[in-house]
């Protein structure tokens, strides 16, 4: 129990270093100039899902190289469903990201359908309803060593109302914490910070309590993230820096940050990211109308290749 008292040791020549302040500082420039040279360039345009030539290819992971994520469209959209599966599978396969997790509602090509529904292995799960989704990094009740590190998430058809996400780099809301006051940092990358507790599946099997950081440095060296802002769906480390740094981070997410986007995608758009930090405004509200949304989400162990 000793070992699970302290924070990670994290090498000196890496930005997420607390011990290291001139990595972070010249790390962090090259970031914010990163993000200025991508912010509000248009999606990137891909002839064909299926396929995407190598320039679309290497412009996709130059973002989210730089930004974490990267947002494209296709034109037309594909209005045969199946056949989108089939090509959002191979599409993601040409960013080496293979290892599709496992989940109740995956069905042809390890994609999960989004839209409203109430099957009863669906039912009381949010983003099977109209309802908003708070802030959250997909699969934040994963335990640490099985973490989303990437996602596609694609548009077959929008809500006619409503629908809205924002997006956040995790690396964004590192830095406004950082700035703010390292030990924020620190009590966030404790290996205890956030506990999901345990969930009783519709097939009757029990999802473990998942205890771990909210921040942390995989072997890659790449910073990774779980978070989720329900108060039904987590507790957090009885420490009081711990408790302010989730508050600050919270405050940050429902702020105006600059460098956080806004988007409704459209059909054939979507996004591809390293599990960025994302939301979801309420849609279709008259509940009288059934609402023709769906979204294809596919979620994997590894980051996107090159990134």
């Amino acid at each position: 129990m000793a070992a699970m008292e302290k924070t990670a040791v994290i090498q000196d020549d890496l930005p997420w270093s607390l011990e290291s302040n001139r990595a972070y500082l010249a790390w962090r420039e090259r970031k914010l100039d990163n993000y200025a040279q991508v912010l509000h360039a248009p999606a990137v345009r891909i002839a064909d899902l299926a396929n995407p030539s190598e320039s679309e290819r290497a412009e996709l992971i130059e973002r989210c190289r730089k930004t974490n994520l990267a947002i494209y469209r296709t034109d037309p959209a594909n209005p045969d469903a199946m056949a989108v599966r089939r090509e959002l599978r191979s599409f993601v396969d040409g960013f080496g990201l293979k290892i599709a997790e496992r989940h109740r509602s995956a069905g042809e090509q390890g994609i999960v359908a989004l839209t409203v529904t109430d099957a009863e292995r669906q039912r009381g799960y949010i983003p099977y309803s109209r309802k908003a989704i708070n802030w959250h990094t997909d699969g934040y009740y994963n335990a640490p060593d099985e973490q989303i590190l990437a996602m596609v998430l694609h548009c077959v058809r929008p809500a006619a109302d409503g629908g809205v996400s924002q997006l956040m780099d995790n690396e964004i809301a590192y830095i406004r914490l950082r700035d703010r006051d390292p030990a924020l940092i620190e009590a966030l990358m404790h290996p205890e910070a956030m506990s999901i507790p345990e969930n009783a599946e519709p097939d009757g099997s029990l999802r473990p309590v998942s205890v771990g950081p909210v921040f942390s440095v995989g072997s890659d060296g790449k910073l990774t993230m779980r978070y989720t802002a329900r108060t039904r769906s987590i507790s957090w480390r009885d420490d009081a820096t711990t408790r302010k740094a989730a508050a600050i981070l919270q405050a940050i997410l429902t702020g105006d940050d600059p460098l956080m986007l806004t988007a409704k995608l459209a059909a054939g758009q979507g996004v591809l990211c390293n599990n960025v930090l994302h939301n979801r405004t309420a849609f279709d509200p008259d509940t009288d109308q059934p609402s023709n949304r769906l979204f294809y989400r596919v979620r994997f162990h590894n980051r996107v290749k090159g990134s």
